[in-house]
């Protein structure tokens, strides 16, 4: 089901404008400019190569750019990555990443090193236990020996556990079965639910639109469509491109 309409213009919480991100002499993003309002679900939809991880980056601080990225009327642009983190934008990269050697109690405690607050962060474990029981029943095992999809739990409960209102999402759902698929994403309309805006990357392109309040289609580094979730649902290009049909 679609989120509620937003007023984009009294509710902004981030604006992209002109972005462009180079490596060496490869330009992988070209003049972009989008926005987002508070609560909303956003997904970007795209092949790989597409430039959507790219602008993760550039906005978590992990990628230089030229253009500007503002966080609730702050411009980014010089402000290095953890400082981004304590801004309040939670940045769940693809491919997990883990501290295997570490308990899953101790990875999400990583995360709340800029915190002073010690009654609310003992509320936030409790918080992100409730999201994710299976967390609550293996806090003392090493998060090396979860499964794939209790990993990817654990990495989004990491980010839930640093406060941020922001929280970007690059590929959840990449290599689970397709039950754990429903669940991510169930987990992902619940922590919106709570007022976290999300930015989603996501190659199920299907299940994200289909959550997603707006999307921006990306090829070749450049937004080539944007509408709701529901409406690029039935476009038909996308469902050609994207939803195998």
């Amino acid at each position: 089901m679609m989120s509620k309409a937003i007023d984009l213009n009294s509710n902004l919480q981030l604006e992209v404008c002109d972005l462009e991100v180079h490596y060496e002499a490869i330009k992988a993003l070209h003049g972009l400019s989008f926005t987002i309002a508070k609560g909303e679900i956003v997904t970007l939809i795209g092949a790989n190569g597409a430039g959507k991880s790219s602008i993760l980056r550039a906005i978590s601080g992990l990628t230089p750019f030229t253009g500007g990225i503002f966080f609730e009327g702050q411009n980014l642009k010089s402000v290095p990555a953890h400082s981004i983190v304590g801004l309040g934008i939670a940045h769940v990269p693809e491919g997990r990443g883990v501290f295997g050697n570490l308990t899953v109690k101790e990875n999400l405690q990583l995360a709340t090193w800029q915190r002073k607050d010690k009654a609310e962060i003992n509320a936030d474990y409790d918080r992100i236990f409730t999201i994710f029981p299976k967390l609550k029943i293996r806090h003392k095992q090493f998060a090396g020996t979860l499964s794939g999809g209790e990993q990817q739990m654990l990495v989004v409960g990491r980010a839930l556990m640093s406060r941020g209102r922001l929280l970007l999402l690059d590929e959840p759902s990449m290599g689970l079965a397709p039950k754990l698929v429903q669940e991510i994403f169930h987990i992902i309309k619940d922590i919106n639910s709570t007022g976290t805006t999300i930015l989603l990357v996501e190659q199920n392109a299907n299940m994200a639109l289909r959550i997603a309040s707006r999307a921006y289609v990306l090829e070749a580094g450049r937004i080539v469509l944007a509408g709701t979730g529901l409406e690029l649902l039935g476009n038909p290009r996308i469902k050609s491109a994207y939803l195998g049909s």
